[in-house]
């Protein structure tokens, strides 16, 4: 654990305490990008959900990503929204300690980040580690593994970002703490021009007055290529789950 975040994991987020950690952690781990490597990837993968090993290796990554994504970004949004902190995520300066079921146990940053000097100018600044550092060479070597579209895995990133915020926003946390991830999601385009992959994740559709809006993801995230079924979000459903 990093001792300043300590604060952050109890109650719910108290299963994330271990999950950011530095090199003193003695669980043994592999360099992120040898952890992405070809022939460790598939030592890993190997070991994941061996009920759907013979399955669609699209959304079996798919469904690793997800996992994936579930483990790193709550912890790292916590730490930004609550305690105003940048942490070093690099890819390249980070290592992985590997779990027996072929997922991240926990993540071993080169040191413990620190509070935001000043606000930064933009949410892209306040997430560029994260983005162009983690996520963006991630979904590259993803989307090398399964041959699937990036676009894929940047919307299980941002389905579970989404999630993140509406998480943080039920625990009192106020709207303004958040209003970076609320703008990044709703910034079609980057500070350069280029355009923003996690752009509009989900969608909240209206429903009944009585109801609350049908969250709706924008891509399907194509388990049901593994035999499940469709999730209550997937925009292939015509009606949300009564």
């Amino acid at each position: 654990m990093i001792p300043p975040l300590a604060p952050l994991f109890q109650g719910a987020f108290a299963s994330y305490r271990d999950v950011l950690t530095l090199a003193d952690d003695p669980r043994a781990a592999l360099p992120a990008r040898v952890f992405l490597s070809p022939a460790q990837f598939a030592v890993q993968l190997a070991r994941f959900a061996p009920e759907h090993a013979g399955g669609d290796p699209r959304a079996r990554l798919s469904l690793w990503s997800k996992y994936y994504f579930r483990r790193l970004l709550p912890p790292v949004l916590a730490a930004s929204f609550i305690l105003d902190w940048r942490l070093p995520l690099a890819l390249d300066t980070i290592e992985v300690v590997p779990g027996a079921d072929g997922l991240p146990e926990a993540f071993k940053l080169p040191h413990g980040g620190a509070a935001w000097a000043s606000p930064p100018p933009d949410p892209f600044a306040r997430f560029a580690e994260l983005l162009d550092g983690h996520l963006q060479p991630l979904i590259q070597a993803l989307a090398a593994h399964s041959k699937a579209a990036p676009r894929l895995f940047w919307g299980n990133a941002g389905d579970y970002f989404d999630w993140c915020l509406g998480q943080l926003a039920a625990l009192a946390l106020p709207a303004a703490r958040l209003a970076d991830g609320r703008a990044l999601l709703a910034s079609p385009l980057r500070p350069d021009g280029a355009r923003n992959p996690l752009f509009e994740p989900v969608r909240y559709l209206p429903q009944d007055a009585d109801r609350q809006p049908w969250r709706q993801r924008r891509g399907c995230c194509i388990l049901d290529r593994l035999g499940l079924p469709l999730c209550d979000d997937c925009p292939r459903r015509d009606a949300p789950p009564a």
